[in-house]
């Protein structure tokens, strides 16, 4: 009986251990890396890996050797990247361009008054014609008006 009783026990615990190594096995970060500067890299995903270090240098591991292509996919993968950026800015342009097109009129010469704020900004500032309230006009009228321009600069 007592030989019975560590005999299961023996095989208890063997099956203990296998199911704690088999639990434990996939512990070790997904990504390493060695950075440009020389120093190491290891966590659970390649985002963020070797910032503040001057970028990665090489990937290491075999679960990583499938997201880091080898030096020949790079080459293959050139044209796919280049290719692809173009359908995908197409779209985003129509909805920039709608979002924060401009006001119409404007042209040389002119300047954009914000009527709220009584400042004035010049021919390709960020806010010229952007403004929620505003019109067109010449600088020298903005200032007739009594507006100012944009930081102090005026534009000619």
């Amino acid at each position: 009986m007592k030989i019975q009783s560590l005999i299961i026990a023996g095989m208890m615990s063997l099956i203990g251990c296998m199911t704690i190594s088999t639990a434990f096995a996939d512990t070790s970060p997904a990504a390493t890396a060695l950075c440009k500067d020389g120093t190491s890299y290891s966590g659970t995903s390649k985002k963020g890996a070797c910032s503040g270090h001057k970028g990665i240098k090489e990937w290491y591991g075999s679960k990583t050797a499938d997201a880091a292509p080898a030096p020949a996919d790079k080459a293959a993968a050139a044209p796919e990247k280049a290719a692809a950026p173009a359908p995908a800015a197409a779209p985003s342009k129509p909805m920039a361009s709608s979002a924060k097109a401009p006001a119409a009129g404007g042209g040389d010469g002119k300047v954009w008054v914000n009527t709220d704020s009584k400042v004035y900004h010049c021919q390709g500032s960020r806010y010229y014609g952007k403004t929620k309230q505003g019109s067109y006009m010449t600088e020298s009228e903005a200032k007739a008006q009594g507006n100012r321009p944009d930081h102090g600069k005026a534009c000619s």
